[in-house]
């Protein structure tokens, strides 16, 4: 009887959990829908603006702004970006491994190579095997594009004191519920892309001018990749969490069941030994 007990304890401890998976589950597909509206809201903008200073800048010296000036690689910033919170499968475990990686195969081509996190989960993995200079923690819960700049502007500010030399991203971009990219983008120094033939031979009329264009422009480039880096990571985490959510309420589903089939047969064997016990004694009486 003790046997039972334990079996249908766990099974209402198993259905308890289903119930908070199933709620998870729903909470992240509601916080999905308004993250997934935020990224497709700012990806034509980041790439319009990103597509004007490629034009602009192709244009223009290679010093033409501080930001654009290649220096030589000596120290480098990885900016890793996670969430503040678990639950969600693979998503953090697989963007800071990605981290380590990119640590692992480029780390002779600096003499030092630090870290910034965002997101708690990233922090707590990569600060004991290596040197984390910054660490922004709870940003998602309250995140807006002011938030994005304050983040953008330290790295500018690191950037032109020298502190670094180059400056990359690693996020995870949002491609479908299933599907989160993890994606290396580098942020610093700006370099500007070949244009094609098409392009080339087309003239611009630029107002006030083209450097101080650049100077305006450059600054919010930085601050709308930051930003943007951190709706893909968060309409990500949602859809990870749903997806784990959903298998995990499955998975309960299925043991449930499981836990249930044991319990009947536990029943089952412990009544029909009940009446063995009975038929025995009622037959010693007899005889």
């Amino acid at each position: 009887m003790a046997n039972l007990k334990s079996i249908k304890k766990r099974i209402v401890s198993v259905k308890n959990t289903r119930q908070i998976t199933k709620a998870m589950k729903m909470v992240s597909a509601a916080k999905l829908r308004r993250a997934q509206e935020n990224v497709v809201a700012a990806r034509p903008y980041a790439g319009k603006l990103a597509e004007v200073l490629e034009r602009l800048a192709a244009s223009q010296e290679a010093d033409a702004n501080p930001l654009m000036v290649q220096r030589e690689s000596r120290r480098a910033l990885l900016v890793v970006v996670t969430s503040d919170r678990g639950l969600c499968g693979g998503f953090n475990a697989n963007l800071s491994k990605a981290a380590e990686r990119f640590i692992r195969e480029r780390k002779g081509e600096f003499s030092e190579l630090s870290l910034m996190t965002i997101g708690r989960k990233g922090y707590e993995f990569l600060r004991s095997r290596h040197t984390v200079r910054k660490h922004h923690g709870n940003i998602f819960s309250t995140l807006s594009y002011q938030t994005a700049a304050l983040v953008a502007q330290e790295l500018i500010e690191g950037y032109l004191a020298e502190e670094y030399d180059e400056v990359y991203v690693i996020y995870n971009a949002f491609k479908s519920v299933m599907t989160q990219d993890i994606t290396l983008e580098q942020l610093l120094p700006i370099a500007p892309k070949d244009q094609d033939n098409e392009e080339q031979g087309v003239e611009y009329i630029y107002e006030p001018s083209k450097a101080a264009l650049l100077d305006e422009l450059l600054p919010k480039h930085i601050e709308v990749q930051v930003f943007k880096a951190l709706l893909e990571s968060v309409a990500s985490e949602h859809g990870a969490r749903m997806t784990a959510m959903d298998a995990a309420s499955k998975n309960a589903t299925e043991m449930i069941g499981k836990l249930t089939l044991i319990y009947n047969r536990a029943r089952q064997a412990a009544i029909t030994t009940e009446l063995m016990e009975i038929i025995s004694g009622a037959e010693s009486i007899k005889g």
